[in-house]
């Protein structure tokens, strides 16, 4: 097994370089090695791996990645404040480490990660992983932007079904998993399990990082399905769970309300008949399965009606908000020059 030489420790690196989170970022250090191993141990047999690695930080997660027999590493990190000590490790790391300093929102991998490790879709998991200890902030956005490119295959999931170990707010973990009933159900479980096969390896108490957050952390394991649970566009699917979660708690013909305008009231009955999912189940009940068939009944509508697709409940709300503001301060200064009126006609009379 290939190990790093003797390094200065994380917390010597932090100190020679004046390192420190910054809050507005999000940024959390884990110092603490035996869990960065425990981490690393979690993503699976890493031996002659391509890993990308997203946001290292100060090279926590990054040591016990090429503890392992990786083969090669590349870590995408934004702030430039960390690249002096990330290329300690790069020189420590006989090639096996390359550095990109850039912003992972908008950043390609399938550009940097070579085609000698990529599959066909149907094929095994590829040799190819994603591992971050991700900043709370863009922790679900990411990884909505990833689901997306897995749907498409593209991004580095144009390389195969690459698997990722990512970090969250233990809250936000719980919400990935969530299976139908549970509390912690919403459009992220939804999202997430029917392009992935998702699993919380384990929990790590907040006082663990630097600073310490004031939530517990859960690592999540990520594997593309062969197959998608629903056979439908991203973005529709994605439309329907936002609608469906508006009111998780209510019954699914009042979320499932606002994907329609007010005068189309049959559109609702037409989706709920054939989906053949139940008028008295609430979203957070539906199985995969179940929103699969609401997909598809939606399809199917839109395929008929096609406008529907255009109409946006919020921009209605929004308009009919402004309507009735502007009503409202019209009718102040109806009542305000009414006042300064009688107010005149006082003076004058006096």
């Amino acid at each position: 097994m290939i190990r790093l030489p003797p390094l200065p420790t994380i917390q010597e690196i932090i100190r020679i370089y004046g390192l420190s989170a910054r809050k507005k970022l999000s940024q959390n250090f884990l110092l603490d090695l035996n869990l960065t191993r425990k981490i690393i141990k979690s993503a699976g047999n890493l031996k002659n791996c391509c890993v990308v690695e997203v946001g290292p930080g100060p090279g926590g997660l990054t040591r016990s990645i090429l503890n392992t027999e990786v083969d090669k590493l590349i870590v995408v990190e934004k702030d430039a404040r960390f690249i002096p000590s990330l290329e300690i490790l790069a020189a420590a790391s006989q090639g096996r480490m390359k550095i990109i300093q850039g912003d992972i929102l908008n950043f390609d991998m399938a550009d940097v990660v070579p085609l000698e490790y990529a599959r066909q879709w149907q094929e095994n998991t590829p040799e190819i992983h994603v591992i971050g200890n991700l900043p709370f902030n863009v922790s679900t956005p990411l990884i909505i932007r990833w689901l997306d490119s897995i749907s498409k295959q593209c991004n580095l999931w144009s390389r195969g079904r690459a698997s990722m170990t990512l970090t969250f707010q233990k809250e936000v973990a719980e919400r990935i998993i969530a299976p139908p009933r549970s509390e912690y159900r919403c459009r992220l479980s939804v999202m997430c399990q029917y392009l992935c096969n998702v699993s919380l390896k384990f929990s790590i108490p907040g006082k663990a990082f630097v600073p310490p957050p004031k939530v517990d952390v859960g690592v999540v394991k990520f594997v593309p399905r062969r197959e998608p649970l629903i056979r439908q566009p991203f973005g529709l699917v994605e439309r329907i769970n936002r609608h469906l979660f508006h009111h998780p708690n209510k019954f699914c013909v009042k979320s499932l309300g606002t994907l329609f305008p007010p005068d189309r009231e049959d559109l609702i009955w037409t989706m709920i008949e054939l989906s053949g999912v139940g008028d008295k189940l609430r979203p957070f009940e539906l199985t995969n399965e179940q929103v699969q068939q609401l997909c598809n009944a939606y399809a199917t509508i839109i395929e008929q009606e096609p406008d529907i697709l255009t109409y946006e409940f919020r921009s209605q709300k929004s308009a009919k908000e402004r309507r009735q503001k502007i009503t409202r301060v019209l009718a102040l200064e109806q009542r305000l020059l009414a006042t300064n009126e009688r107010t005149d006609g006082e003076k004058m009379q006096r």
